[in-house]
């Protein structure tokens, strides 16, 4: 028999929002796997780390250790062992700078940090506490040479009482003092589709599916892997000018579920 096609699942806005489990996707999720396709959870979201996010999965009733890939990972993956980095982001994405085998050097919300501190690389992700202080370091630390690296560029991040400003939205600010455009590690951009890819260990995974509910970001990032898309409708809403590639359009996760288990069958 051949293998059912991998299935990867955002998280925000499809499995849950603010860890709070959107309707049916628990059981979608369990469905899925008992028909015999791997889930492998694909996510923007940098704060937590992988094996948090993991536990997190593995208490709403989803185990998921070794199924959890995030931004953080993908932008650890392009630092180099030994390299100082100067970092804006939450524990993630200090777990992924480590990992890597580079140095945290300090954070950018840290007013005790030396001015004149050496840079190699400079880290930008989702955190509540970006300010002017920060922003005027991080720009002035790239500027003098360090490499610009973000997390994602999502300006929006779903929440239960609507959508609030995401990391993007810190890494454009970045950008736009600094003058310089950073490398994105996340979906849609080729170092999360490397990442992915090397998990699912490298086979083809054209059949794969990529269940998103963010058009510029799933949808894209389907094409970058060359798989199928699934757009559903339980996060954040596409604007009526996106262009929707989507194979399969749905409320939510449980009705993509639905899709899948028949047309597999």
């Amino acid at each position: 028999m051949p293998l059912k096609p991998a299935i990867l699942c955002d998280l925000d806005g499809v499995v849950w929002l603010m860890h709070q489990p959107i309707p049916g996707s628990v059981d979608a999720i369990s469905r899925l796997r008992e028909a015999g396709h791997r889930v492998l959870f694909v996510t923007n979201n940098s704060h937590s780390s992988a094996n948090e996010q993991a536990a997190v999965l593995e208490s709403i009733g989803i185990p998921a250790v070794g199924d959890v890939v995030t931004a953080s990972q993908s932008a650890g993956a392009l630092l180099h062992v030994g390299e100082r980095v100067l970092t804006c982001g939450g524990p993630g994405v200090m777990q992924a700078i480590t990992d890597a085998g580079a140095i945290v050097v300090g954070r950018s919300d840290d007013p005790n940090l030396p001015k004149d501190i050496a840079v190699d690389a400079v880290v930008v992700a989702f955190h509540r506490t970006f300010d002017f202080a920060g922003l005027t370091r991080l720009s002035a630390t790239i500027r003098q040479g360090a490499r610009f690296i973000a997390t994602n560029d999502d300006a929006t991040y779903p929440t239960p009482d609507g959508v609030i400003p995401g990391g993007g939205a810190i890494v454009a600010a970045v950008a736009t003092a600094s003058g310089v455009q950073p490398i994105i590690a996340g979906k849609p951009y080729a170092p999360m589709a490397k990442l992915v890819r090397s998990v699912l260990g490298n086979a083809d995974i054209s059949g794969a599916w990529m269940v998103g509910d963010r058009v510029s970001t799933d949808g894209a990032f389907a094409r970058t892997l060359g798989c199928h898309f699934a757009h559903v409708r339980s996060g954040v809403a596409h604007s009526a000018d996106e262009v929707l590639n989507a194979e399969f359009e749905g409320n939510d996760l449980a009705s993509f579920a639905d899709f899948i288990v028949q047309k597999y069958s």
